[in-house]
């Protein structure tokens, strides 16, 4: 009697492509990814604890008063609402893809979520398949979540190795001119806030009104507070003008 046919399930010649699961949901949420998110976030709530308290020990050799060095934290937390609102709202776009413990990794850690979600995408084609559809698979899924980590690891890796070649050049430029120390800083943030601004303009008018908007109540909050001497309102202002353009973008869209 002749052998009979291995079933297509026992086949040691099976399709790869046919032995890939679609249970992202399952895979992405396995107890090994949660114990290690939970360890990233461990760690960042520990630093910032650190520094906190780094913060409090070293406020005297700064001249700085145990209450300014609390308004220094009232206004750092109140600055982060905007931009924390904005990460949450990535966090929930990209929790279908990649699931909880993932997400949780990438938005705790420095980087940029667009960047990454690119990197993503391009290991996903490199599959054949994309960040949707039947073709994202468990296999699919792992190429794209170590593009994404890969990715935030060269974030992480160039701040390690820039961050003391530019402290040791900051040290001889307040050598040279300690004035203009003070002046570089408050240049390089605003050059950055105003290079995230201008990229918003050309997305549409939507964009440019809450810009432009942002930019009026910002203007007017400062004005008020240096009339008024409300020092409270400089911590607020940027919270007004991130909620007060929002609300006008809304409305502004939906008006058509």
């Amino acid at each position: 009697m002749s052998p009979q046919p291995l079933p297509a399930s026992a086949s040691p010649h099976r399709s790869p492509d046919l032995l890939a699961s679609t249970d992202v949901p399952g895979l992405a949420n396995t107890p090994i990814l949660w114990i290690l998110a939970l360890a990233v976030l461990s760690v960042v709530g520990i630093q910032s604890a650190i520094y906190m308290v780094a913060v409090r020990r070293n406020a005297e050799a700064a001249d700085m008063s145990p209450r300014e060095v609390n308004r220094a934290f009232r206004a750092g937390g109140i600055a982060a609402i905007g931009p924390s609102l904005a990460v949450v709202l990535v966090a929930v776009a990209l929790l279908p893809l990649f699931g909880t413990p993932p997400v949780l990794v990438r938005i705790g850690l420095i980087g940029s979520a667009a960047t990454e979600v690119a990197s993503a995408e391009l290991a996903a084609q490199t599959m054949g398949s994309g960040l949707s559809g039947d073709g994202y698979t468990t296999d699919v899924f792992v190429v794209a979540l170590m593009a994404m980590s890969l990715s935030g690891a060269g974030w992480m890796l160039a701040t390690l190795i820039l961050t003391p070649v530019l402290k040791t050049g900051s040290a001889k430029l307040q050598k040279v001119n300690p004035a203009l120390m003070s002046i570089v800083p408050g240049a390089a943030l605003l050059a950055a806030f105003a290079a995230l601004a201008m990229t918003e303009l050309p997305k549409s008018g939507v964009h440019a009104v809450a810009v432009a908007v942002s930019a009026v109540i910002m203007a007017v909050c400062l004005l008020i507070a240096n009339r008024l001497r409300a020092a409270w309102l400089k911590e607020w202002a940027l919270g007004f003008a991130i909620v007060g353009a929002l609300t006008v973008a809304y409305f502004v869209h939906h008006a058509g």
